[in-house]
């Protein structure tokens, strides 16, 4: 168990509760928990590396053992309904929460009344931009802040880091996408660059209003993955046509290894 492992679950019971889902070990939290966890990580200004799992990251984290690796210094949560599957099939009960980072985030930032500094990289010029300004209308006691977008060379990323520890924000979303924007968390920053720092995925996209979220009725039945696959099928169809049977067939073998011979 790295530092960062051993520190969490010293400071969150639940934490010694968590699951390996492929090889990465999910924080077992339900919302109110994972809210607890972080707002304080932030209040005792520690830094802290978030990052979520679903079906996707962690067939990319079977194949990549670099990446599975750096994900031990992160604090993962739960993100859909792939990994609530492992988790029943591997440990018989499901996550006590979905905290995909699409609902997550921006209600974690809405429970929290006291002023933040909150850091935007990645996505496109547009989308960032119109993210922040979404943020910012819906949780007026933050300060959200455009760092930069997520298409810079190597010396706009030194200026991008001069701007960090100048700013030092108390939240960093980076959306670079899977694993980019955690290889560059993991690579790139430390305490002097923010607080919390979240690898977000297609959050600004979402937030933006450049990628339409699904009805209610179909998150409901826990079915945006469907809805998503729909509206771009040619770039989606080999992570979700192909990528969760092989997930769901990842998660088998793990439990068949698990279980181990027969006496």
């Amino acid at each position: 168990m790295s530092m960062q492992s051993l520190t969490t679950a010293v400071e969150n019971p639940s934490q010694q509760r968590r699951k390996d889902i492929l090889g990465v070990n999910v924080a077992p939290f339900d919302r109110a928990e994972a809210i607890a966890f972080l707002a304080r990580r932030i209040r005792e200004r520690r830094f802290t590396k978030i990052g979520f799992l679903n079906a996707h990251i962690a067939n990319v984290a079977s194949t990549d053992a670099r990446f599975a690796a750096l994900l031990s210094d992160f604090v993962v949560l739960a993100d859909g309904v792939g990994v609530d599957v492992a988790a029943k099939i591997l440990y018989g009960a499901p996550f006590p929460a979905n905290l995909n980072g699409t609902d997550f985030i921006p209600a974690f930032l809405k429970s929290q009344q006291e002023p933040l500094t909150i850091g935007l990289l990645g996505a496109s010029r547009d989308n960032v931009e119109q993210a922040a300004a979404r943020l910012q209308a819906m949780m007026p006691q933050h300060r959200v802040t455009v760092i930069h977008d997520g298409f810079f060379d190597t010396a706009a990323e030194d200026e991008i880091l001069a701007r960090l520890g100048r700013l030092r924000p108390d939240v960093l979303l980076v959306a670079m996408g899977v694993p980019r924007q955690e290889y560059w968390i993991d690579g790139r920053l430390s305490a002097d660059h923010c607080t919390t720092a979240f690898a977000v995925g297609a959050l600004f996209d979402f937030l933006s209003g450049a990628v339409p979220r699904a009805p209610s009725w179909v998150r409901w039945l826990r079915l945006e993955w469907l809805f998503r696959l729909g509206l771009e099928p040619s770039r989606l169809w080999r992570r979700y046509i192909v990528g969760n049977p092989l997930f769901l067939f990842r998660v088998l073998m793990q439990r068949l290894r698990r279980a181990g011979p027969a006496a």
